[in-house]
């Protein structure tokens, strides 16, 4: 239905990206005849973006702000940053949404038609190489088919919009491994982001905070609309 809809309005010149950002001057204008259909009158499941290491560990009552940089920039910051650019950008979408914490309780059985998390790399001085962005579903999933999809529109659109390197041979086992994918519906299509690492892209996240949530907010929309993608091959080391 979303689709559908996004379809019918949207012209054909238009990328995804560009879809976007007319939506929001639309939505802004009020030149949008009519709301879209909310997910109660339509059944459409919401899309849930967590915004990782933010709340307090359930077992601890702890925060955990994740990587912690020299100057004092935390991974926590740069997360929930994007993540509620990306919640702006997908309402703006006519999708509904979900912001979620790291460790929200709505996780447990939490239904969607995706749910993406995001985080940032290591605020270490690796090597030269330490720089790009990494995508991952689970290792494990009940809906492989769709939660690779989702990967590959995610990795593509993103690498689009931010120019920057896709590093699929270095994603670790926090990331398919990653909690929130054993809590949420065995139905539900989900991926972690690594948006960049803090420490040689640092500048970029924290001065271009809205092309990192353009690429996510495209890549999400290239799932749900069904739309085609392939991993960015050419950029594998």
């Amino acid at each position: 239905m979303v689709a559908t809809v996004l379809t019918a309005w949207r012209p054909a010149s238009l990328d995804p990206g560009e879809l976007v950002g007319d939506l929001m001057a639309a939505l802004e204008g009020g030149q949008l005849a009519a709301p879209l259909e909310t997910q109660e009158s339509t059944g459409v499941l919401p899309i849930g973006v967590v915004a990782g290491h933010s709340g307090l560990h359930p077992a601890s009552g702890l925060a955990d702000p994740g990587a912690v940089c020299p100057n004092g920039l935390r991974e926590l910051d740069v997360n929930t940053r994007v993540a509620n650019l990306v919640v702006q950008g997908l309402e703006a979408a006519g999708l509904e949404v979900d912001l979620l914490e790291e460790w929200d309780p709505k996780l447990a059985g939490y239904r969607g038609a995706a749910l993406v998390s995001v985080h940032a790399d290591s605020c270490s001085a690796i090597n030269e190489d330490a720089t790009g962005y990494k995508v991952a579903a689970a290792v494990d999933t009940a809906v492989p088919d769709r939660s690779q999809r989702l990967v590959a529109c995610v990795a593509d659109r993103y690498g689009r919009a931010t120019g920057l390197r896709f590093h699929p041979n270095s994603v670790t086992l926090d990331m398919t491994e990653y909690h929130s994918f054993y809590e949420i519906h065995s139905q539900t299509p989900a991926a972690i982001i690594e948006v960049g690492f803090l420490f040689l892209d640092q500048g970029f996240l924290v001065e271009e905070p809205d092309r990192v949530a353009r690429g996510i907010v495209d890549g999400l929309l290239c799932f749900v609309n069904n739309e085609p993608a392939t991993l960015p091959l050419e950029s594998l080391p």
